[in-house]
This record gives structure tokens, sequence and C-alpha cells, in this order.
């Protein structure tokens, strides 16, 4: 009938028995929908459910119709519009709270093994709540979803008021103060099991939009707890390794003998630390459901059986033991980077001996390029070390090779004998350290004051004049000085036209001005790493003798 002919057709008794029809029907309608979640679900209640919002579906198309009739028609109705699908969505919502009200606070009908084993009241509570969730969206997906037309996209109608009812309850306990077990069990839910176990369960995989629903807790909310969590993690784990080193003392003390492996003294407590730190990153990245913040938990093992905590309890530790415990720190850093670098110098020691050879003189042989070459193949293999690792071990191969080529320098083995050589030496000399410098620096090294070693050197080789030479000398003890004279004598000696006077004329020099040669410079030792042959012995003319055995002055 149109729109028109139902109001001529009805008089006023008619419209009320119709309203009354009307108000019936929607009685019906909606005690259908109110039974979705009946215990036993059956066919015939399917059936009902389905005719039910097919119903639903005309009276909106109906209330549309009234809705766009023409200016000027008659007065719609008093029953229209219905709205039948908002009063659908509001009784959804009511269904919805009221059944995760009842799971909250009733525990009938629930396993023993998956709640009431639980410690407190509040796991409980949530875990209840999330079985009932589970439940009935599971429910609505296999048997309802069936019942409703697309448009209505009842999965997510569902999920999203189920979600919206849970993360209400769940933000009113993360705010009310929980204990430590119950913030770890919470953060475990929402980060963990209801994403993984609920959200992400087979039967709903292509009925739910997870993206949509967002977290149960807000960040604000999660960071709070979150941050709760770490705390009493982290300082569960210092009691844990203060105890655990008290307990090795002990066994110290005591004179107990060390475990023996293979014949060596072993301490199974780095193995304890490891293991409790890894087992505690494990329950981290289930609780937080992140790797990315589990990964503070590592940041206990700075301080734990490293330098610094060495350093830092300097008053505590008398300086002798200080001593000792730094020297066995540094043996055992020292260790850990050989175990790195041995294998590279083993492979480049027959290039380090081409290294100041008439083949290297020459130019026969690109010795330092060689050398380069095999030490970046090497270094392609340490791409994943922690940066400061590898820059660590970059400055110690940066110190290395450039004490294994001043040894190779003063070996002795060349010898120029005159201004054309030296000065091609001298250049070589340069060349070489450009290249040493520019690929650690590149590299990663920190060390630029090892640039300064090579040309200070050259210079001394090129320069003619014993004068002007002396000088370079001076200098170059300045800013090293931990340079000794046996260092010196084997850098002359490559000058072959040096007269001994020259020699003793040097030394002389040296020893009057280098007390009083200062520098406002930090430089690290370097030349006491390198091994010098026999000195050019000559005593002072005022030597002091002892039982008339002559000793000249050594650095």
């Amino acid at each position: 009938m149109t729109v028109e002919g139902l109001v001529q057709v009805y008089n006023e008794d008619d419209k009320d028995t119709l309203q009354k029809d009307y108000e019936t029907l929607l009685l019906h309608l909606w005690m259908a929908v109110h039974t979705t979640f009946s215990s036993t679900p059956s066919g015939e209640h399917l059936e009902i459910l389905r005719s039910a919002v097919e119903t639903i579906t005309l009276l909106e198309e109906k209330d549309q119709q009234w809705e766009g009739r023409p200016e000027g028609s008659s007065e719609a109705p008093v029953w229209r519009p219905h709205q039948c699908r908002l009063t659908h969505d509001t009784l959804l919502e009511k269904m919805v709270e009221s059944r995760m009200r009842n799971a909250a606070v009733e525990e009938d009908n629930i396993s023993v093994s998956s709640v009431d084993s639980l410690s407190t009241s509040m796991k409980r509570e949530v875990c209840r709540m999330g079985k009932c969730l589970k439940e009935d969206v599971l429910r609505i997906t296999s048997d309802v979803r069936d019942c409703y037309p697309l448009d209505f996209d009842v999965c997510n109608l569902y999920v999203r008021l189920y979600h919206q009812k849970f993360s209400a309850r769940l933000t009113e306990l993360a705010r009310s103060g929980l204990d430590v077990d119950d913030c770890n069990y919470l953060l475990c839910y929402v980060n963990n099991y209801y994403p993984n176990d609920i959200l992400k369960h087979k039967d709903l995989e292509g009925h739910i939009n997870m993206e949509s629903l967002g977290t149960l807790l807000s960040e604000k909310d999660l960071t709070t707890l979150e941050e709760q969590y770490l705390l009493q993690k982290e300082s569960k784990l210092r009691t844990w390794f203060s105890n655990a080193l008290s307990k090795e003392e002990e066994g110290w003390l005591s004179g107990k003998s060390p475990e023996l492996i293979d014949g060596y003294c072993f301490c199974p407590l780095a193995i304890d630390i490891i293991q409790a730190v890894d087992g505690a990153m494990r329950e981290a990245r289930t609780i937080l459901g992140s790797e990315a913040k589990a990964q503070r938990i590592l940041r206990q093992l700075d301080s734990f059986l490293i330098r610094d905590f060495i350093v830092r309890r300097d008053e505590s530790i008398p300086e002798e033991t200080k001593t000792s415990c730094m020297s066995t720190l540094a043996n055992l850093r020292d260790c850990g980077y050989g175990y790195f670098t041995g294998p590279i110098h083993e492979e480049l020691r027959v290039q380090y001996h081409r290294l100041w050879t008439q083949a290297w003189f020459t130019g026969g042989q690109m010795v330092l390029d060689e050398v380069l070459g095999t030490l970046d193949r090497h270094m392609q293999q340490f791409t994943d070390l922690k940066p400061i690792c590898m820059e660590e071990l970059l400055g110690r191969l940066h110190v290395e090779m450039m004490v294994e080529y001043v040894k190779r320098m003063m070996k002795r083995k060349m010898r120029l004998k005159n201004k054309e050589q030296q000065e091609a030496a001298a250049n070589l000399l340069a060349e070489d350290s450009s290249k040493l410098s520019t690929y650690f620096t590149e590299a990663g090294s920190k060390i630029s004051w090892l640039s300064e070693v090579l040309p200070k050197m050259a210079e001394v080789v090129r320069l003619q004049d014993p004068g002007s030479i002396q000088l370079e000398i001076v200098t170059l003890a300045r800013d090293f000085p931990d340079l000794s004279w046996r260092h010196i004598s084997a850098l002359l000696s490559l000058k072959a036209n040096l007269s001994t006077a020259d020699v003793r004329g040097i030394k002389e020099s040296l020893v009057e001005n280098r007390p009083t040669v200062t520098t406002f410079k930090t430089i690290p030792p370097f030349f006491s790493k390198v091994p010098a042959g026999k000195t050019w012995y000559m005593c002072r003319p005022a030597c002091i003798c002892y039982g008339g055995r002559g000793f000249s002055s050594q650095d």
C-alpha cells in the first residue's frame, strides 16, 4: 500500500490496533535477539533470530520510505520511525554489558583448572571476563553470523562491544594500585594472551578487524604498569646477583677449591648470571609483548662484574686489590679482543715482513695496500658487532698495525746511503701514514693521535743537518714520552751518512733538554710497545762509575 492509501484506509481505531500490533511484534523481535546466547542454541532458535533480523531490515526500509516522503504528504503515524536498527544495537550493548558483569562476579560452571587455581580475585575476574568474551565471540562467528546480512557486520559489532566493556573494567583495575603479582598477570593478559590467543584465534580469522580495536589499556596506563613491572624485575635481579656473589665469596673465603674442567679452574657464576638474565628476558618479552621493551633488563649486566663495578666502589676497595682487579679485567679484555685480532695478525705476518725491504722501497710491491686489503676482508665478518665494541676493536688494530710497521722500520735491515734515498724513504713513509690513517678513520677508529707518529719519524729521516735532526728528536721525545734512546738509535741507524759524532751530539742534546721538555698532550704510550734492537752505546763525558763499570744515561 502507498503511504497515502495507508492513511486513507485506516481510521483512528485501526491505527491504535496497528500500533499495538507493532509493539507486540517489536517485543518478539527483542526476545529473539536477547536469546542469542541461550545455553542450548538450536536450529529453531537460529531460524527465529534470522526471521527477526529480516523483519528489522524490513522495518528499517519502511522508516526510510516515510522519511523520504514528498513535502506536503500526510503526517507519519506515531509509531514511525521505529529505529529498529538503533534499538537492536543498543540492546546488544546492554546484553554484552550484562554478560561481562555477570562473568566478573559469578564463578559457577567454571573449570577449576582455568580459574579457581589462580591465586587472587583479580586474576580470576580477568580470566572469567576474557573467557566469556572469547566463547561469545566464537559463538557469534560460528552460529549467529549467518543470521545477519553483511551490512550489519555483526562479528565486528560484537567484538567491538565486548572489547569496550572489557577495556573499561581493566582500566579500573589497572588504576586501583595493583600488587606486583596482579600487575604482572594483567600485563601478560593485555599484551600477550588477549591479542594472540583470543583475537588471533583461527576461527576468528577473516571475520574481525583487530587493528580497529586498539589496545585494552591506554598508553599511559600501560606505561605505568610496565614501569612497575620492570622496576621490580630489575630489583629482583640485582638481589639475585648480590646473593650469587655472596655465595661465591663464601666458598673462596672458606678455602673451597674451585671446580676443575679439563684441568682448568671453572666458576659457574657467569653461566648462572646469564641464565638468570635470559630467563628474565624471556619472561619480560611475554609479559610486555615487546622485544624492545624487554631489552631494558640487559642494562643490569652493565654494572655487574665489569670495569665500572670496580671503579664505582673506589672507596670500599683497597688500592692494592683495585689494582689487581683492574689488571685482571684488562687481561680478560685483551684476551677477548685477541680472539679477534690474533687470526688477522697471523695472516698478515708474511706481509709485515715485506715492509721496509728493498721491494717496498723500490715500489715493486704494493705492500701496505696488500696489508690493508687483507685487513678489510677480515673486518667484513665483524659488521654485526656492537658499535662500541667495533670502535674498540678498530682502535686496537690501528695501534697494533702501527706498532708492527714501526717495528719493521727499526729492524735495521735497510741503510739509506744518501739524501736522495732518505727523501724517497721519507715520502714513502708519509704515503703509508696517510693510507693507514685514512683507512682506520673511515672505518671508525677514534685514535687520531696515531696519525702523528709516522710523519714525525719521516721528518727525522728526511733532514740532513745534524742540528735540525737534534731539534726534531727533542720534539719527538716531547710528544711521545715513552720514546727511548734505543728507539732513537734504531731510527738514526737508517741514515748511513750520519757520523758517530753526529749521533753522540744528538744524544747529548736529548739528555740535556729532555728534563725541561713538557707537553700538554696526553698521548697514551706507544713506543714502549715497539721492541728496539741494541743501542749505540756511548759513555757521556762525565759518566758515573761503580766499581770501574760505566753506565750511560738510558731512558
